[in-house]
């Protein structure tokens, strides 16, 4: 009983005072609904659904913990650079009912003070798609051994170029699927061209390559958003979708099916919507490093706007930090990391989207940590390099922008030609 007493005089002094004895239906439901419904829902990331009374109290007292330890919700941003319209951190007041409720015996309440239940799309976060596209059968993974990169080209059978407003893959299991990006193969791209339609493709060659865009992606903690009105990707007619599997065996053999949802724009669009990657490959992390730091920048080539941002590294990812350099010679940090969590790869959705002026520079910093200390670590004496499996590393600083749709036939990412000097008067 002291305990507890002093617990929530704790959490009272960090938080604020507490309501008094809250209950679930009243106070903690509406909580549940705006902040946690997304992920714990039946088919979603968390492993238990916090739809009802039921299924909800007997997690009170790690709600409570995960509340005090602000683990939950899961979150990178230190909350002092950028503001994002995704941000689910709780409020005060949020916190408070939490934990005030869990350490007074999470009481159930009236039922008739419950708010209506939250509607959800079964399956599906983006809503009901207009087009679901799918591997045309479940894929085998082994049990134990590394599986390679596994390419799936699908086709899309659009007759016409068609606007897209939404994307959403969905793995068939995730226990093995690390991620997935789902890539747009244009008509007159030559990459994976030898595959079949719908057939694996383990392997490819250095040499294959060719044109090719995101059209969406799945990663551990990274939702899908939904449709913006006025901004969309276009697909070209002819073009096919490439799920690109990467796969982890974890002891048991599992087979995946993974689908990609697709919600087509309803009105013209005003803006091209694409993603940016901003990485370097070429690191090495020493043995035992604990903050090795890897940089990586680009200048923007057009104007463009700045939509989100999603930074991603492998285990040993520490921090990772973005920061704009306007032609002004003006600094901002656009967002910084300081505990990058590889089981949570955010996408952080900028409150106000932000004009980068051609000649920006947007530098990233990824900081490394190789060292024993690192619980995650798969290896503390390994020398560390660029690779594509989870015990190799990644630095790629990826971004969503936008531009103008008058200008979705130039091509905006093209280098800037160095400005002719000025020739003297009279000349």
């Amino acid at each position: 009983m002291r305990t507890m007493l002093l617990s929530s005089l704790l959490a009272a002094t960090l938080f604020g005072a507490a309501p008094t004895r809250p209950t679930f239906y009243k106070d903690v439901l509406p909580v549940l609904q705006n902040r946690c419904q997304g992920c714990h829902r039946p088919g979603e990331a968390a492993p238990m659904a916090f739809l009802t009374y039921e299924g909800t109290r007997p997690y009170a007292a790690a709600i409570r913990q995960a509340v005090l330890s602000k683990k939950m919700p899961p979150w990178g941003s230190d909350g002092l650079h950028g503001k994002f319209k995704n941000d689910p951190t709780l409020s005060e007041d949020e916190r408070n009912t939490l934990v005030a409720w869990a350490e007074s015996k999470a009481p159930a309440g009236n039922p008739k003070q419950a708010p209506p239940a939250k509607q959800f799309i079964e399956g599906w976060n983006i809503g009901q798609p207009d087009l679901v596209v799918s591997m045309p059968k479940a894929y085998n993974i082994p049990a134990t051994g590394t599986v390679d990169y596994t390419r799936f080209v699908l086709p899309l059978n659009f007759t016409e170029d068609r606007w897209i407003s939404a994307t959403e893959v969905r793995p068939g299991n995730r226990a093995v699927v690390h991620h997935v990006i789902a890539y747009v193969r244009d008509p007159n791209s030559q990459w994976l061209r030898g595959a079949v339609l719908g057939e694996p493709v383990p392997k490819v060659a250095k040499t294959d390559r060719g044109a090719r865009y995101w059209l969406g992606a799945y990663a551990p903690g990274v939702p899908a958003l939904p449709a913006v009105p006025g901004r969309a990707i276009r697909v070209k007619a002819g073009s096919d979708v490439v799920f690109e599997m990467h796969y982890t065996t974890n002891g048991q053999a599992a087979m995946d099916q993974t689908k990609l949802g697709i919600v087509f724009a309803k009105e013209p669009p005003t803006e091209v919507a694409t993603t940016i990657g901003i990485d370097n490959s070429r690191f090495v992390i020493p043995p035992g490093a604990d903050a090795h730091e890897v940089k990586a920048r680009w200048e923007v080539p057009n104007e463009m706007t700045l939509v989100t941002l999603t930074p991603h590294m492998h285990l040993r990812g520490k921090a990772f930090r973005y920061e704009a350099t306007y032609p002004t010679g003006e600094t901002e940090v656009l967002l910084n990391v300081p505990h990058y969590d590889f089981n949570w790869q955010h996408t952080y959705v900028l409150a106000q989207p932000k004009v980068l002026p051609a000649g920006t520079v947007i530098n990233c910093t990824a900081l490394f940590d190789n060292s024993p200390n690192n619980k995650f670590n798969p290896d503390p004496k390994a020398e560390v390099r660029y690779g594509d499996q989870s015990w190799e590393e990644m630095m790629i600083g990826f971004g969503t922008v936008a531009y103008d749709v008058k200008n979705v036939d130039k091509n905006m990412f093209a280098p800037r030609k160095p400005a002719e000097p000025k020739k003297p008067a009279g000349e």
